[in-house]
């Protein structure tokens, strides 16, 4: 039932069909990936891959030459461990030498290398190598490829996506770039508590008093907690119902937890016991370790709801069936050290948000981790069994939130009015050299905080720095936000501020400065919008100098700052930069900068790389086209021949025996044996054209056949139609003659003459003398013979009689003529006319047919 509401909430808006675009929203995790679809005439709903799954595993995959994604993918890793990639979510902007891969590389038996940026890639068996970007990229491409499908060919371009919002501006880079890589525009990043928060309002309404929730999202790579307000608001209008308002209030999350890492623990036990047993280490058997971690995550899934599960694994390695039992006691054994993590995320986001569980309404398990009885046990202790909630999807809330944050973000859409406020979760800092007032003094880094955790997405700064030359600004978080990943974000170069200071001071300003405006945008990254040289003009006018002597003459902050000060001058920060300073003492001057933004550490992509990625995927995708084009024209050659083969085989009675010759069944059986011998010697490596052609020539002998069977089959409904219309149109005939006698018989008009039916008559004669004599030849054709009548030729020569009755039915009835007055000279005369009118009696009015 709440989805049929959730339904009805979404309409499109006044905006024409074709004006239209699509939305995709993709919740990308470590195991899963999610996606849902906004779209002119589609129900809202989660999207369905080929297998009619609502999800479907973040893995790709080749088999040998067949690329896989999905279920596909991951059932390969058995035979292929260095050829299927999963978990691939870790490694988004993870630096080579970083914790994180060395994790990654105890989960997976990928094959890793160092790219130039310091990233990771992969190297596939047959030595091609694969940017973590381009990986990822196949993966939304292949999602995109379902909604279109879903669209019937339609085009997606815009996409939303989720991320953790501990996500770096590095990691966010990342997405952006395998999204841009698939040929998609991201819209928009959303954190995923955000996202499900959207998908908790959309059904729901609320106070002006806010209510808090906290959302727990247990997934396969992190567990994150994320506290948010809902409250009713309203801009005032009485015909508009209120909005929703979402702030998110504290964030807490611990990277390193998760279901993976009890799928990784859990496949320790089944080691150790492996080892144990058969004194051999799977470690070594790359084949074996794939296979041992898709059964330990079956076998978790298993302890979710049982006290033990067996474990069975055929020729896991040195040719050993492996058979074994674990205890749900024993797994929970070998996690006990993370209990006390599981909940810590949801004390960090209440301390983070400055309230305490008492404030808290509800704590809304999502993700998929969040059914692990340890994990529920651990959230319970913390918060109170009272407080748990479950009245979201875990699997689908994010990425049916994340769909409806898209199509808020367009307005070729109408949704429930739902607003949110959401913050970034690190400490930013910017940090530049000071100018030496002398030779001998050397420059020293000045430091300065720019955004704090709990900022406001979507915020602006304006910057000020006293300086005379050009300079470079650097932006950085104030500490590292995961072991191994750097510091630095972007590094900003100012140039062109020695000639536009002077500038100024040459116009009248005294001590000018350098402004820039910074944003944390909503999609959380950190970026420069402009860099002006500002000063302050005095009016020297008579006028001028009047209104400064009664004016305030209050010098502002900039005046009295000094550059020795520890940090640049910041000013506030909603969208304006700083207040004007009172009009009637000066004027402000303005003097754009050029600046140039130097992407340190880890660069995203550059345009280049992207461009090559996007061919290769491009060159990938059409060698996949060209080969699914000659698989399906092989095996609908072979079935064709199969088809021809088995109507041969048939009794006499069959159509096709009917309808055929000794001579065409002869000819049919030899090209059938001939192709299907090529198929067998030669036919494995033939191209599509070849497929295509031998079954041309298949159809060619088969279709005079056919064309025999169709038409004996349509013949008599195309006979019977021609049949008819002799029949309406004699009947027409018959009816129009004695409504025409009537007619003159009164001195009344006519719809019809006597020429317009005599000519509709003799198109009938033709017709049905025609129709007569092909009748009778074509009943001397056996079935298996041409026919001299074909149904087609039949409709044809039917229609000139059609076209003839229809325009004398549509012939509109002509008016009668209006009488002549009698002349006022004779009154006898007028008497005689009078009553010889009466005696014609009231005319009747002819009834059309």
């Amino acid at each position: 039932m709440s989805r049929l509401c959730l339904y009805l909430l979404i309409c499109l808006s006044v905006f024409s069909q074709s004006a239209l675009a699509a939305v995709l929203a993709i919740d990308y995790g470590a195991d899963w990936i999610k996606a849902s679809l906004m779209a002119p005439g589609v129900p809202f709903d989660v999207l369905l891959n080929k297998d009619s799954k609502r999800k479907m595993q973040a893995t790709v995959g080749w088999k040998r030459e067949d690329r896989l994604f999905g279920s596909d993918a991951s059932n390969v890793a058995g035979r292929f461990p260095t050829d299927s990639f999963s978990s691939l979510k870790y490694l988004q902007a993870a630096p080579y030498d970083s914790n994180t891969v060395s994790y990654f590389m105890s989960i997976s038996t990928a094959e890793l290398l160092e790219t130039s940026r310091g990233t990771v890639a992969v190297r596939r068996p047959d030595g091609s190598e694969w940017a973590v970007e381009e990986l990822v990229a196949m993966q939304f491409a292949y999602v995109r490829e379902l909604a279109e499908h879903q669209l019937n060919g339609e085009r997606v371009t815009d996409v939303v996506i989720t991320v953790p919002p501990f996500y770096t501006q590095h990691e966010r880079d990342a997405v952006i770039d395998a999204a841009e890589i698939a040929g998609m525009k991201t819209l928009a990043l959303v954190h995923d508590g955000a996202a499900v928060a959207v998908n908790y309002a959309m059904t729901r309404t609320f106070s002006e008093t806010p209510e808090h929730h906290i959302i727990y999202d247990a997934g396969a790579s992190s567990i994150r907690a994320t506290v948010v307000s809902l409250k009713s608001v309203s801009d005032g209008s009485k015909t508009k119902s209120p909005g929703t308002q979402i702030t998110v209030a504290g964030i807490g999350y611990d990277r390193q937890v998760g279901g993976t890492e009890l799928d990784r623990r859990l496949r320790e036990i089944l080691i150790n016991d492996f080892k144990k047993r058969y004194k051999k280490d799977i470690r070594t058997d790359r084949r074996g370790m794939a296979k041992l971690w898709k059964e330990a995550g079956r076998v978790k899934a298993i302890l979710s709801a049982n006290a033990e599960a067996s474990s069975s694994v055929e020729s896991l390695a040195f040719d050993i069936d492996y058979r074994s039992k674990v205890k749900r006691s024993e797994f929970e054994s070998a996690c006990a050290d993370l209990k006390p993590r599981y909940a810590r995320p949801i004390l960090d986001a209440l301390e983070n948000a400055g309230l305490s569980l008492d404030d808290i309404s509800s704590v809304i398990l999502t993700g998929g981790a969040s059914r692990t009885p340890m994990i529920q046990a651990a959230v319970k202790a913390t918060v109170g069994e009272s407080k748990i909630s479950l009245n979201v999807n875990a699997d689908e809330a994010a990425v049916l939130g994340a769909g409806l944050y898209g199509a808020g973000l367009s307005r070729q859409f109408k949704t429930k009015d739902i607003r949110i406020s959401d913050i970034g979760s690190y400490d930013m800092a910017i940090s530049y050299q000071s100018e030496g007032k002398s030779q001998a003094n050397k420059p020293r880094t000045i430091n300065t905080a720019l955004f704090s955790v709990g900022s406001k997405l979507g915020t602006k700064k304006s910057l000020s720095f006293r300086r005379k030359e050009d300079f470079a600004v650097k932006f950085s978080y104030k500490s590292q936000p995961v072991p191994g990943y750097p510091t630095d974000i972007i590094t900003v170069d100012i140039f062109g501020v020695t000639e536009a200071l002077q500038n100024l001071t040459d116009r009248g300003a005294i001590d000018p400065i350098v402004k820039a405006t910074v944003s944390l945008s909503e999609s959380g990254f950190v970026t420069v919008h402009e860099v002006n040289a500002f000063g302050e003009i005095k009016d020297e006018s008579i006028a001028g100098k009047l209104k400064g002597l009664f004016g305030n003459g209050a010098s502002s902050d900039e005046e009295n700052a000094s550059e020795e000060e520890p940090s640049a001058r910041e000013e506030s920060t909603s969208s304006a930069p700083a207040a004007s300073p009172s009009p009637a003492k000066k004027t402000e001057g303005t003097i754009p900068l050029e600046f140039k933004i130097n992407l340190s550490s880890i660069p995203p992509m550059s345009v280049a790389e992207k461009r090559t990625a996007r061919d290769r995927l491009a060159a990938i995708n059409k060698q996949e086209t060209a080969k699914r084009r000659r698989e399906e024209a092989r095996n609908t050659l072979e079935g064709y021949v199969y088809r021809l083969r088995d109507l041969l085989e048939e009794d006499a009675t069959s159509p096709f025996m009917k309808c055929s010759q000794e001579r065409e069944r002869e000819s049919i059986s030899e090209k059938v044996n001939e192709v299907y011998s090529w198929l067998h010697e030669d036919g494995e490596d033939a191209e599509t054209d070849q497929y295509l052609t031998r079954r041309s020539n298949l159809e060619a002998l088969e279709r005079p056949i056919v064309h025999r069977y169709k038409e004996i089959e349509d013949f008599p409904h195309a006979l019977n139609d021609s049949q008819r219309w002799n029949w309406s149109t004699r009947l027409f005939i018959t009816e129009a003659r004695q409504n025409l006698t009537e007619a003159e018989k009164g001195g009344l008009p006519s719809k019809y003459t006597h020429q317009e039916l005599e000519a509709l008559e003799k198109t009938l004669i033709d017709h049905e003398k025609w129709l007569n004599e092909m009748v009778e030849k074509q009943k001397r054709v056996k079935m298996n013979e041409d026919p001299v009548l074909e149904t087609s030729e039949l409709r044809a020569k039917v229609k000139p009689l059609e076209n003839h009755l229809q325009r004398l039915v549509r012939k509109k009835m002509p008016r009668p003529k209006k009488p002549v007055k009698a002349s006022t000279s004779s009154s006898s005369s007028s008497a005689e006319s009078t009553s010889s009118a009466s005696a014609g009696g009231d005319p009747k009015r002819h009834v059309e047919l």
